[in-house]
This record gives C-alpha cells, structure tokens and sequence, in this order.
C-alpha cells in the first residue's frame, strides 16, 4: 500500500515573514551553541491532529486556490488556524523569544583541551626508543553518546587548524543504525574530499593505500567521529607523522598503538550553571542559584540533557528553575532508565518530548527515518505531509529546543545520542503502516527533486525543459550549478537514503527508481567517467534488487554495467564472470537485446585478453540474431569486430570478408564514416592477401567516401593511409602526394597538428 503513494506537494498556504533571532541554544550533545539562528514558525494548536499524507478537501476551484496560496494575505487577516504547522501560537512566540537571548561559547572542558594539547607534544613510544615516529599520533576522546565528546574533538580541531595548514577532513564511522560504516566508503569519501577519483570498484586494502600515499608529506588533522572498533582506526590510520588523528569513541582502542586516551564526564558546576544560564537566562539563574545546582546534579552534569531541559525552560519564560527540578524527579522510572549513564539523558529527553505538540512530537518522530540522520525542510515536509514552508519552520524550532543540530545552510542534524530514543519511540508509538508511508513519500519526493536535478541541464527549450518548468516551483532549481551544488552536498545522504532503501526490502520499486534517478543525475552533471566510482555502487543496489524480487533483465543490465567498469579498471577476469553471468540471466529472461550485448561483451574481454579465436568465436555468436533482426548498424559493428580479431589471428582471408560485409552493412545503413572505415580496413586486408591493385583502387575509395562524409578527421587519416599505401604499393606519387597534402591541410585546420600524431586514430581504424 504505502509503495504506491504518491507526494505530498506541500505548497505553502501562504507567504509568512519570520523574525530571526540572533542565535539559538546550543546542540544536544555538547554546549556548542548552532550558528545558524531560528525563524519564528507557524503552529497549530496542541490537541489537533497531525498533517495527514493526503490534503483535505476544498471547495474552492484548483486554480483559484493556488493562485490564493501564492498571494501572501496581511499578518491581521490570518488566524493561527490559517497559519497551521506544527507549534501552537502561544509556544512559537515564547521559543523564538527566548532563543533570541541565548548566548554563544563552549561550555568548560578546559582542563581536557589542555591535557589533549600537552599530548600532541609529548615524546611517544618511538620517540623514546630513538626512531623516528613511523605513523601520525592518535588522541582518543572517549565517552557515551551524550556526554560532550564530538564537541571537544570539534573544538580541539577548531583550535589547532593553523597547525595543519593542509586542512581538516572528518568522518562519522557508525550509521544511525548503529552499525559499522564500512573502511571502503571511508576511504573513498575521504579521497574525493582530498580531490583524488579512486577507481570504481576498488577494495578496501587498495583504497586505505590510495590514502595514505595521497596524505603522504601533508599535514592534515583526521577527525574519526563514532568509531566502533580499533580497526577502523587502524585501516584509515596515515603514516605520514605530520598529521594528526582525533577519535572519538566510547571505550577505548586496543590494538591502536600509542593511542593517547581523555576520557570526558560530565561538566563541572560553573560550566553547566552557565549552559543553564544561555537558556533560562541570567535573572532565574541569580534568583536560585540552589535550584540550578540542584538541577545539574539532577542531570549529572551531562551536557545534552542539560541542552534539552534548558531548551524546556527557554520555552516557559514564567517557569523557575526549581519547578523543572521538581518535574524531573516527579518522572516515574522507565525501562531504559535502569543504567545510571544513560538516566540524565533519557530523563531530560522524556521532559521535553512530553511538552512537545503532538504533531511537533510525531514529526520529531519521523525524523528518525532521516538517511544519515540529516534532515532538511524537503525531508521534514514529506515525512511529516506538511508544505516545505512548515517543515522548515518545524526543523528550527527543534533546533531551538535543541533537538536538533544546524550543519550548514538548512541542513540539520539528529544528535547520535538522541536516536536511539527517538527509534524506540518510532517503534512503540507510531503505526508500522504509518511509518512506512512516511518513508514512501520521503523517498518519492527525493525522487522528483532529482528528476529536478537532471532535467536542469537539458538545452533550453528542450522537452526536457518543459517537463521541468511544470514542476512545481520548490522542486526546482534556478540553475544548472546550483542543481550540481545540491547534489555534491547531499551526495553522501542521497547515496545512504538508496542503500537503506534498497536494505529495507520494503519500498523496493521506490528503491529501483531512487537509484536510476540518482543514477541519472550524476552522470548528467559529472559525466558517465566522473560519475563511475558511485556508479558502481548504485549497480551493485540494482543487483540487490533483482536478486531479490527474481527481476533476470535488471539482473542481466546490472552485471553488464558492473563488469563494463570493472573492465575500465583493468579487472578484466572479473569482468568476464559478470558478463557470462549476465548472459545467462538475459537467457532466462529471453531478452534478445541484453543477450546481444552480453555476448559482444564476452567477446570484447577476451579480445582484451588477445585469445583471439575465442573472441571470433563470442562475436560470431552475437552477430547471428542480429543478421536474423536485420540490424544493420549492429550487424556492421560486429562484422568489424570480427574483421578485427581475425588479422589480429593473421587469418587474412577471414578479415577481408568481414570487412567487405561491414562496408555493406554500413552502406545499407547510410552510415557514410562507418563505409568509409570499412574500406580502410578492407584495403588493409587486401594488401596482406596479396592484391595490390585491389588495395590501391580500395584506399582511393576509402579517401573519397571520407571526404563526402562530413568528418574531418577522419578525411585526414584515411587520406594520410592511402598515400602511405601508393608509395608502398608502387602508386601514382602525384596522387599520393595530392593526399598527403590534404591530409595534412586538414589536420592542421582540425586540431592544429599533424595526422601523424594521432596514434589512437589509427588504434581505433584497426578495431572497427
């Protein structure tokens, strides 16, 4: 059911001015206070019901209402009820009001910034046995989720950036999920960071290597954020000593050598006094100093519980300190309360999650869907089947809450250390079916924003483009390098919203269209070249896919495209197993044109691999079905594979009846450059068989059918090949020099140097 869903469009009801503060309160993990500030947000009233996926109905005809929609009505003639949403009136006033008056810092940690600072110094184990450092030096930041330790590493790595003029590259090495991000994907994100294109394909060994030897002389900081065991440490590791890794995890990295540990607790009073005193202000602060060491005690000194509870006081500008002291300990005990770490966290998340709004709380909810835990107003807007407009809106006021962290300009964050509580809640409260449906409209719409994506780069006037101006305004793009800059941002979400897509199992034919999309879109902007080390990794979904739901064409497709770049990236023997297992699903499938190609591939491997006889051999049996269909242009390139392999085998004979057969195919065809090479390669055939006139009288047609045919390049070549053939044949020298000086003319005027230069045209001559 949910797979058939449909968008929600989410236009917004109408043009809202928001008033942002200057700043916002800090995010749930640290007391690192966003830079980005909140944008007052429309609401509805607590006690209404949620947006639903599918709008109400309206009396008011469909163009009238939207051109009603576009037209923004004066501030006085809009109800809170107009203005919907996801926060009450009353609750959007007090948050932004107070988030206004939040202040900016890091909160505490001195003494840990300078025991990691005084580490980075201090002489390790090589040094004190007199050899120089062979691999760069490890800080480990360790600690639960929670409790401040991503915010040291940041603040450690801010403070240390003129010290590794090279820069600063970072990577979260556990998913959302809580599992293992693999080495390989690492690595390769890391190398495109650093500019480097690994090869399509690569294993994990051989692109750990490709980084190391790209960071080699270079002075880089490598901050390994979430790391769940000693070897991904290990594999990423440099040997470069200059460069400096900070990791952060929760225990301790045995099997890293001269690892050099801080372990991070709680704040000390002053420092969580002043994370209270940016949210509930100085005066509540002064007015019970008690009250606030008590409620820091209360939550232990944890700085994502101390965030949530004091985004629940900057909400409530009438409430003291000591009544949230007072509602804490009136929380009855829970189930996952029963380990002491986790208690101060859970406790403050179950505080503020209670005041929420219910569609506040069920979007907040959904949120956990979010690929990579990174959510934008597009995200929000088709999760919770609410306007872009009111997902926007929701996003900051989480943020002001400080549920949420702000990345970069409308990106948002959810803490690692608030997910698993936000899963559960997901897991126990909303309906299985609702959540899959909130899933489905997340992916469709990311499925249209890519569309979007692509379809920017059609010429103007194209269909393409028509198809792109009835999009509706939000999805588009104002132009082509601003589509590239979305996808390049949002790369990394998009390429773990389609594997989790494709693992889920649930949402499979979204999943197939999310990776052709994405798939699309990046060839359209990066090139089929550029765009093949992610490629690789969509194909291999496919394969997934069509394993799966027992699909032998999209099998077939998958493995042809796969063992194409494995070809390219010189992995020529596992190349040649993709393309025989793609020919036999496209067998079972009774697909003759993907059985057609996987059998032309087949054979081009093993011209690869100069067995010629076995390549004649797959190319004759690609050729036979497409002689029964009558595919000229095919048929032609066949026969001049076959021409090909056969003088490559020094059959001669065989070679001149293939060429003969692929310049009338081409010229059945019309295909005017395809004859012209034809007859080259024929003249080429003639000559080793011992018929020189034959050959001269075929080289000057050659010559001819290349000057009529429109191809500049290609005139100058075969015009420079004849030549060489009259003066080797005995030839009129008038003609041969005639043809020389037009070949060289020509090549001159095409590409400023002489024919002769081109080795690869001449490559390509032989291969036709």
């Amino acid at each position: 059911m949910a797979e058939q869903a449909v968008d929600t469009d989410g236009e917004p009801a109408a043009s809202r001015k928001r008033q942002s503060p200057p700043a916002m309160p800090a995010s749930p993990s640290s007391g690192h206070p966003p830079a980005a500030a909140p944008r007052a947000a429309s609401g509805t009233p607590p006690g209404q019901r949620a947006p639903s996926a599918t709008p109400a109905p309206d009396t008011v005809p469909g163009p009238a209402r939207a051109r009603e929609a576009r037209e923004p009505q004066p501030a006085a003639a809009r109800t809170p009820a107009q203005d919907g949403g996801v926060w009450s009136g009353a609750t959007r006033a007090v948050l932004f009001a107070a988030a206004a008056a939040v202040g900016q810092g890091f909160a505490g940690r001195r003494r840990e910034l300078l025991s990691l600072r005084a580490d980075i110094d201090r002489a390790g184990l090589d040094t004190l046995a007199g050899r120089k450092a062979a691999r760069s030096r490890v800080l480990l930041i360790a600690g639960r989720p929670g409790w401040g330790r991503t915010a040291l590493a940041e603040e450690l790595a801010r403070r240390l950036a003129d010290d590794y003029p090279d820069g600063m590259l970072s990577a979260r090495l556990m998913t959302s999920a809580g599992d293992p991000v693999p080495t390989e994907r690492t690595s390769r994100d890391l190398l495109g960071r650093l500019g480097v294109t690994a090869p399509p394909g690569a294993d994990e060994d051989e692109l750990s290597d490709t980084l190391r030897d790209t960071l080699d002389g270079k002075r880089v900081l490598l901050l390994l954020d979430d790391v769940a065991g000693a070897e991904q440490v290990d594999a990423l590791l440099p040997d470069e000593p200059g460069c400096l890794v900070v990791a952060v995890s929760r225990g301790p990295l045995t099997g890293v050598p001269d690892v050099r540990p801080c372990t991070v607790g709680g704040l000390d009073v002053s420092a969580a006094v002043g994370l209270l005193a940016q949210y509930a202000g100085p005066t509540r602060i002064t007015c019970d100093p008690v009250a606030a060491q008590s409620l820091v005690e209360e939550c232990a000194g944890q700085p994502a519980a101390l965030v949530l509870v004091g985004g629940w006081l900057a909400a409530r500008p009438q409430a003291s300190v000591a009544d949230v002291v007072a509602r804490l300990r009136e929380l009855p005990p829970s189930a996952g309360e029963g380990d002491q770490g986790a208690r101060p966290l859970a406790r403050a998340f179950r505080l503020a999650y209670a005041a929420l709004p219910p569609p506040a709380a069920r979007m907040l909810r959904l949120l956990s869907l979010a690929p990579a835990g990174s959510a934008d107003a597009h995200t929000a807007s088709a999760l919770a089947g609410c306007s872009v407009e009111d997902g926007e809106a929701a996003l900051e006021g989480f943020a002001g809450y400080g549920m949420l962290r702000p990345r970069e300009a409308g990106q948002y964050q959810v803490p690692g250390c608030l997910d698993p509580l936000l899963r559960e809640l997901l897991r126990t409260v909303e309906r299985p079916a609702e959540a899959e449906l909130a899933r489905a409209r997340m992916l469709e719409r990311t499925v249209r924003r890519l569309h979007a994506c692509r379809l920017v780069t059609e010429p103007a006037g194209s269909p393409a483009r028509k198809k792109l101006a009835e999009m509706p305004k939000w999805l588009r793009f104002p132009s082509s390098s601003a589509a590239a800059d979305w996808l390049e941002a949002r790369l990394p979400v998009l390429l773990e919203a389609a594997r989790l897509a494709v693992e889920t199992g649930e949402l499979d034919t979204l999943a197939r269209r999310l990776v052709a999309a994405l798939t699309h879109a990046l060839t359209a902007h990066r090139g089929a070249e550029g765009a093949a080390p992610e490629l690789y990794g969509l194909h291999q979904l496919v394969l997934d896919v069509a394993r799966r739901r027992d699909l032998p064409v999209e099998r077939a497709a998958a493995l042809l495209n796969l063992g194409d770049l494995d070809g390219r990236a010189g992995r020529v023997d596992q190349a040649l197993d993709r393309y025989k297992g793609a020919l036999e699903a496209a067998r079972a499938a009774g697909d003759p044109y993907t059985t057609g190609r996987a059998l032309e591939s087949i054979g081009a491997t093993y011209q690869e691999l100069e067995d010629w006889h076995r390549a004649a051999d797959w190319y004759g049996r690609a050729l036979e079905p497409l002689l029964s269909r009558r595919d000229l242009p095919a048929g032609a390139r066949l026969y001049a594979r076959l021409a090909t392999v056969h003088g490559y085998a020094g059959q001669w004979g065989e070679a001149l009846r293939d060429w003969r057969a692929a310049a009338a195919a081409c010229r059945r065809a019309d295909d005017l450059p395809g004859y012209a090479r034809a007859l080259g390669g024929t003249a080429r055939a003639q000559e080793q068989t011992g018929r020189p006139r034959e050959a001269l009288r075929t080289w000057a047609e050659a010559a001819a059918a290349a000057r009529g045919c429109g191809d500049a390049r290609l005139h100058a070549e075969l015009s420079l090949h004849a030549a060489d053939a009259m003066d080797r044949l005995g030839g009129d020298p008038a003609v041969a020099r005639s043809l020389r000086r037009a070949a060289e003319r020509i090549g001159a005027e095409d590409t400023g140097t002489s024919p002769r230069g081109n080795e690869g045209s001449r490559a390509h001559l032989r291969n036709q």
